[in-house]
């Protein structure tokens, strides 16, 4: 199964001459997918890899579509009058890939198992009290019931556990070996699809679980149920955004995401249905604070004075999302004008600030990829405004997974990056803040920061962390440790004969809920 991506180039021209008709098969849902997925057990994630796992594996709660945590795996819970038991009810019936009925002595296992320190999980601070919060225990009173205690109550623990960025998938344990090691190859989840095949490189083809047995609860987002409606869904890998568009009208493929807001017109006069919504991915340009020639807080606000933020946004979103330097998007409750501010577009003061900081010419290199359209096309408009202020900056155009090992390890002076969904202003500055010596993909490393950051983390009055956040805010635009840009607006395309398809401010690479018509 799958479709092959050098037959796509030579149906571009008959595809750009007619309406689209249903090529791919009625039992098969084709999804483009801009990269490979990194693993089958989140170890080693990024968007995509969180994307295609989400279909494999079911998490404890998971994010509706207005961004509270609803029922997934766990149809229900209670929560102690102290705010600090979290009693979860698990959904009757379900059962593992493999026919193995799930019980909650399972569900235990795989969340140990994905903190256990040897997996240096990114999301262990999470729940050891680096982030403030502590996960005390977790108790198996019943195989049906789950019993989670905490340190104190804190508004954030749900949205931890619902957090797909930290992959709290509950897996089967046949997926270890005897030692506790991943059998590679291994995928045996709980979710609506089941592993088919992975051809790296070119496809993950899923097959429907049959016996999968739905949350009762409503389909929103991630939670509630998740029944997809085909037989097979294919997640094709296209690198070039141009060709993945081509397949999509030459009908290779059903849905489209990651669509530049520039392509939304072409695309819909050639009969593709095109969906946006406020997104909650952050692009940025990085910036390594500990590199010789950045770690001057000057030179860093001579490089902020050479950009035009506001123009980049502009280009770049065809009006569909402005600027935002902040770790608060401006579809968050919290955010207000006080996070667009940002140092700004000057780029004489910025010539006259790289001199004070003792700025000779020297090469800044900022890295790149093609994989990702986005992050290729900021980093050339970047460069052109450093260069016209008198910044000798170079382009090193990696190969996406070498870029990404850059960015964990914080090799690199200037990247051009993007940061998966979000979707609270915690959760975000959790994302690039904490110890640079603990680890390398800390982009801001500062102590009084931290400490109003993991009061965010505690506080449950909305007022009280607004304030926080701006408090946030201002030290960034004092530390400059990272120049955001904006929050790309979710953008998908289907064929016209699909139906069901939601965009929303989390993702829009959802298969559950999707139908075809002839």
């Amino acid at each position: 199964m799958g479709h092959k991506t050098a037959l796509l180039a030579a149906t571009a021209l008959a595809a750009l001459a007619q309406p689209l008709a249903a090529e791919t098969a009625a039992d098969e849902l084709v999804i483009a997918l801009s990269a490979d997925i990194r693993s089958l057990n989140g170890t080693n994630r990024d968007n995509n890899t969180d994307v295609v796992l989400n279909h494999i594996y079911d998490s404890l709660v998971g994010f509706r579509e207005d961004l509270s945590v609803g029922p997934a795996l766990a149809e229900s819970w209670d929560v102690s009058e102290d705010g600090t038991v979290y009693t979860f009810h698990l959904r009757e019936g379900a059962l593992f890939h493999d026919g193995t009925p799930i019980t909650s002595e399972d569900v235990k296992a795989a969340i140990e198992w994905r903190l256990a320190p040897e997996q240096e999980s990114a999301c262990i601070p999470n729940f050891d009290g680096t982030r403030g919060l502590v996960l005390q225990s977790i108790e198996t009173p019943d195989p049906a019931t789950l019993v989670m205690t905490i340190n104190a109550p804190n508004a954030l623990f749900l949205t931890r556990l619902a957090e797909v960025q930290c992959d709290l998938w509950v897996f089967s344990p046949a997926n270890l070996d005897e030692s506790g090691a991943w059998i590679s190859g291994s995928a045996i989840g709980s979710g609506p699809l089941v592993l088919d095949a992975w051809n790296v490189g070119e496809s993950i083809e899923l097959a429907r679980f049959a016996d999968y047995v739905p949350s009762a609860a409503p389909t929103s987002g991630y939670s509630g149920d998740r029944t997809v409606n085909f037989d097979t869904v294919t997640f094709q890998i296209i690198p070039d955004a141009t060709v993945r568009e081509t397949a999509l009208l030459a009908g290779d493929v059903d849905i489209v995401n990651n669509i530049s807001a520039n392509r939304v017109a072409d695309l819909e006069a050639q009969g593709a249905v095109v969906q946006t919504a406020p997104g909650l991915g952050w692009t940025t340009i990085l910036v390594q604070t500990e590199d010789p020639l950045l770690s001057d807080p000057k030179m860093r606000e001579a490089l902020a004075h050479a950009i035009d933020f506001a123009q980049i946004a502009d280009v770049k979103n065809n009006g569909l999302a402005p600027f935002n330097p902040s770790a608060v998007a401006e579809s968050s409750a919290f955010f207000d004008e006080s996070f667009q501010t940002w140092p700004e577009y000057d780029p004489e003061l910025a010539r006259t600030m790289a001199a004070e900081a003792g700025y000779a010419g020297e090469p800044i290199v900022m890295q790149t990829n093609s994989r990702y359209q986005g992050m290729y096309e900021n980093s050339i408009l970047v460069q052109a405004m450093l260069s016209a202020a008198g910044f000798n900056v170079e382009l090193e155009t990696l190969e996406w997974g070498t870029q990404l090992d850059n960015f964990l390890s914080g090799n690199f002076q200037l990247q051009s990056f993007g940061w998966s969904a979000r979707l609270d202003p915690s959760l975000a500055y959790g994302m690039f803040m904490g110890s640079k010596a603990e680890d390398g993909s800390n982009q801001w490393d500062n102590p009084a920061a931290q400490e109003i950051y993991l009061q965010t983390l505690v506080e449950t009055d909305t007022e009280a962390r607004g304030e926080l956040f701006r408090q946030l805010h201002a030290m960034m635009v004092e530390d400059l440790p990272i120049f955001g840009l904006y929050y790309a607006p979710n953008i998908g395309a289907t064929r016209a004969n699909v139906d069901g398809f939601l965009v929303w401010s989390a993702d829009n690479q959802v298969a559950w809920g999707v139908t075809k018509t002839p």
